[in-house]
């Protein structure tokens, strides 16, 4: 059987296995699995990357001992930025290449040569996949083509996974901070839930939420979670860009804010270990009464799902501020007319 045969073989079997909705951890076993057989490896691993310590995880390996995984780290940033340039990364002698680490640990593997590529998910490296052989070798261009094809077919499985779980969890995520904004009328609970809950519950850093004071035309901050009073304090400057386009109605997201011109303060955000961040208005029916700013400590992308979800839970907050501020000026002005009331009858 020919070697085109072989490729051809493989991926109609992972075709297969996706039309028949097999789970992500056993779309990528056949992943990394297919590599071996295909490519006459001795092992092969497909590692994720965990932004939060800038490392890779591995997620589905055959072939390698626990022993050889936990030897040393595969540091995330500096890979993905040789792989970005290159393509792929071959190391034909993996116990002799100044680029690589830990070659006696290589050496008591029985690995001799690695050939990794990356795996991409609408062009971001979540991960890579690398294919380990027990003889030297030098890869040929169709074996770093299909190694590359298979990689992109973890990514799709991984991609088709995490939107089906993203939508999951979504719906029951704003269920219930939809419930608790709406449940009370205590102006403290709906601020609570609008920056510790939606922060905690969406990962992130932290939040500040500012409502427009209609006399001076400013933004006052009203509640906040996770952020230190020193940065607060450089919030209260409102002209900044971003919070003028919140105020036009404007959703904005800001995936790397050291390098994004819209963003003020970059020394402050550094300081406080803020890399990415949104900023949605929050109105109540059709008024903008303020901004909800979310704060991340990592540099990512937002997928779409979740930014709507976002707008739509600054959206049912402003409706909570509104009805809970309304609820204290009725009481307000019931209190005053029961004290009107008593003094008229003193008089008798």
């Amino acid at each position: 059987m020919s070697k085109k045969t072989d490729y051809f073989q493989t991926f109609r079997k992972i075709s297969q296995a996706f039309a028949t909705a097999a789970t992500e951890d056993e779309l990528l076993e056949l992943v990394v699995q297919s590599a071996i057989d295909t490519l006459d490896g001795k092992a092969a691993c497909l590692y994720l990357a965990d932004e939060r310590k800038d490392l890779f995880v591995a997620k589905a390996q055959r072939g390698l001992s626990k022993n050889y995984l936990h030897t040393s780290p595969i540091k995330a940033q500096k890979l993905v930025k040789a792989l970005v340039k290159e393509g792929h990364l071959a190391f034909e002698d993996a116990l002799q290449d100044p680029r690589l680490e830990n070659h006696e640990a290589k050496a008591k593997e029985g690995i001799a040569s690695i050939l990794t590529v990356p795996v991409r998910v609408r062009d971001q490296t979540i991960g890579v996949v690398s294919l380990y052989t027990a003889k030297k070798r030098k890869f040929s261009k169709a074996e770093i083509e299909f190694l590359d094809a298979l990689a992109d077919q973890g990514g799709v499985a991984i991609e088709k996974t995490r939107l089906l779980e993203r939508i999951q969890s979504n719906a029951l995520l704003f269920l219930d901070l939809a419930s608790a904004i709406n449940s009370t009328l205590d102006i403290k609970e709906v601020l609570h839930t609008l920056t510790v809950k939606v922060s905690e519950s969406l990962g992130m850093k932290g939040a500040a939420l500012r409502l427009l004071d209609e006399d001076s035309g400013s933004l006052k901050l009203v509640a906040s979670h996770g952020l230190s009073e020193s940065f607060l304090g450089v919030g209260r400057h409102t002209s900044i860009e971003t919070s003028a386009a919140a105020l036009r109605g404007e959703t904005l997201v800001i995936e790397d804010a050291a390098g994004d011109k819209r963003v003020r303060y970059k020394d402050e955000l550094a300081t406080e270990g803020i890399a990415s961040m949104i900023i949605t208005p929050i109105s109540a029916r059709d008024e903008i009464i303020g901004t909800l700013r979310l704060y991340s400590p990592v540099k990512r992308q937002y997928p779409e799902d979740m930014i709507i979800m976002v707008k739509a839970l600054a959206h049912q907050g402003g409706l909570a501020i509104q009805n809970a501020s309304m609820f204290l000026k009725l009481q307000a002005e019931q209190k005053a007319l029961e004290e009107d009331v008593w003094s008229h009858r003193s008089w008798f």
